[in-house]
């Protein structure tokens, strides 16, 4: 697949955010083709945080809809992407396809790197990756501060990064702060970008994902809150009733008109 293919693809819109019918072939496909062009990319990789930080701030709904691949993650978003025509919609878990890149990427020799989270999280998470991909290579870990960079430390970013010869960087700094970084660096950094968030923290082994049932409801967000509530509940406050009522009413406007409903009303 090309990336003028890509960007042809079938895709929905949800709340105004920009959604691609994926699967874990079709993103691994492309990525090795960008991969081995050594692409500067971008990949956001949405959940319902995303699409309610897109509905809230059009300027970041623009980075998200400007990205080279919107997969979907979360369950609820791929539930609406099937109700609006995408009927081979399927989830692309950040945590599984980080690791279904890496056992590409040592199985063909492309170089890997990680960006973001904490240096310990960042160590741990390459120790791990590297004791189970024994062939990868990753030139490059970085875990910056936690505030902003001065334009000489990201000068100096960048070019470790691209000294490093990655074809593929994986990004853990959460959403939004991910996604904007990616698109700052789209076309400064030579290598597909992918923001993975969470996924530092569960292939580093400082985080667990919900048993599959869990993740079959939809209800993995709130097994996460359970683990994690001083973290995660003003985000899940703040953004999940409001999904739902706003998914709902773009759903009921989707839906066929029909003349013999009304007439019969």
């Amino acid at each position: 697949m090309s990336p003028e293919a890509a960007r042809k693809g079938r895709r929905c819109t949800i709340l105004g955010m920009r959604v691609d019918e994926l699967d874990y072939a079709s993103v691994l496909t492309q990525i090795r083709h960008w991969a081995s062009e050594q692409f500067s990319r971008y990949v956001c990789i949405s959940t319902v945080h995303m699409i309610m930080e897109s509905h809230d701030e059009p300027e970041f709904r623009a980075i998200v809809n400007g990205a080279d691949l919107v997969a979907a993650d979360g369950i609820p978003v791929i539930w609406i992407s099937r109700c609006l025509g995408l009927k081979r919609q399927n989830r692309v878990f950040a945590p599984e396809v980080t690791l279904r890149l890496c056992e590409m990427a040592a199985q063909e020799g492309i170089p890997v790197g990680f960006y973001g989270s904490t240096p310990e999280v960042v160590a741990d998470l390459r120790r791990n990756i590297t004791q189970r991909f024994r062939t990868l290579a990753v030139p490059f870990c970085n875990s910056p501060p936690f505030r902003p960079l001065t334009h000489q430390e990201d000068d100096e970013i960048v070019t470790m990064i691209n000294r490093s010869g990655i074809r593929i960087l994986f990004v853990g700094l959460g959403c939004p702060k991910q996604e904007r970084w990616m698109k700052e660096h789209h076309g400064r950094v030579s290598a597909t970008m992918l923001g993975v968030g969470w996924a530092f923290d569960v292939l580093a082994g400082r985080s667990k994902t919900a048993p599959i049932w869990i993740q079959n409801i939809g209800m993995e967000w709130f097994y996460r809150l359970v683990l994690n509530p001083k973290k995660l509940w003003r985000r899940h406050l703040k953004h999940n009733p409001r999904f739902v009522i706003l998914a709902l009413r773009q759903l009921l406007r989707h839906l066929p008109h029909n003349p013999d409903m009304e007439k019969r009303a």
